[in-house]
């Protein structure tokens, strides 16, 4: 599948390209404290996407290929034309499974506009109604309440806490588990998407 743009009422969705190295980099400088203790911690050796222009061109080829493969989309989120954090649909599963796991971070001076949420349903539309998937998962932090509050705003089912789930910044932490099914979608989708897209 060739998806290249999404659209919500105020946020654009599409793959990041290694021409918005600058601009994501920048951001990512900006609010390094902010996201990188909800986040894996860079392997020994691995090169440093953040300060790596060449890193950052083979993660857009990486995700590049997932998207031919159909096995996960990765989305840059844009406001007004300006780069804002990202959206990525991660691990999708076929057969009896149709499952897939959805993840996100926004810039800090973009945080409580409802942008996230907004975007997290333009996805929930795209995985339910293009990829006709039957599940979609969130993995959070328990303490990471900006997070879970995006999950709760949408009634996400909090399907409970797994224990040592992730390594987080150096430390298996464990994570509360939100899903939304396709008969979940069929019953409320229709009211997320006039609440938070309008369209």
């Amino acid at each position: 599948m060739s998806v290249t743009t999404l659209f919500g009422r105020r946020v654009l969705l599409r793959p990041l390209e290694p021409g918005d190295f600058a601009k994501w980099q920048e951001v990512r400088r900006r609010n390094r404290d902010w996201l990188t203790k909800w986040e894996p911690q860079r392997l020994p050796g691995q090169p440093d996407v953040v300060e790596d222009a060449h890193a950052f061109s083979t993660r857009c080829s990486a995700r590049q290929r997932e998207r031919q493969l159909g096995t996960g989309f990765g989305f840059g989120v844009f406001v007004e034309g300006v780069f804002a954090g990202e959206v990525n649909l991660n691990s999708i599963q076929r057969g009896p499974f149709q499952n897939a796991y959805i993840g996100y971070w926004i810039d800090e001076a973009q945080a409580g506009n409802g942008y996230v949420p907004e975007a997290f349903v333009v996805v929930l539309r795209f995985c339910f109604e293009e990829l006709r998937l039957h599940r979609v998962q969130a993995a959070i932090v328990p303490r990471n309440s900006a997070s879970r509050r995006v999950a709760e705003k949408l009634g996400l089912r909090d399907e409970g806490t797994a224990q040592n789930y992730l390594e987080i910044n150096g430390a298996w932490e464990d994570h509360v588990r939100y899903a939304i099914t396709a008969e979940d979608w069929a019953e409320r989708g229709e009211k997320l998407t006039a609440d938070w897209i309008g369209f």
